[in-house]
């Protein structure tokens, strides 16, 4: 059981993925263009994509621990809070 274990986690088979619907395409990327460059600050052990589909934008994390991963998590859901709540007190972007 441990030795599953073990490789499971060399895998990175741990994982999460999360779908945020916005009002509006544009909105989804620009919460996507404030979301994307931040960097995972540790260096492996844990990858984060993020894409947007019309008005959703989409987070799928892969980790080897779940310690990790959640950390992860909880730090780009303090963000996103942020970014919602920005983008809430601006109003609905203008069209370009």
């Amino acid at each position: 059981m441990e030795e599953a274990g073990a490789d499971r986690a060399r895998l990175g088979c741990l994982g999460f993925t999360l779908s945020v619907p916005f009002p509006s395409p544009l909105e989804a990327q620009i919460a996507h263009g404030s979301l994307a460059p931040d960097p995972e600050p540790r260096k492996g052990g844990i990858s984060k994509e993020l894409t947007v589909t019309e008005n959703f934008l989409h987070v799928c994390w892969k980790a080897d621990e779940a310690r990790v991963l959640r950390v992860s998590i909880s730090s780009f859901l303090d963000h996103l809070s942020l970014v919602i709540q920005t983008m809430e007190m601006f109003g609905p972007p203008v069209p370009r």
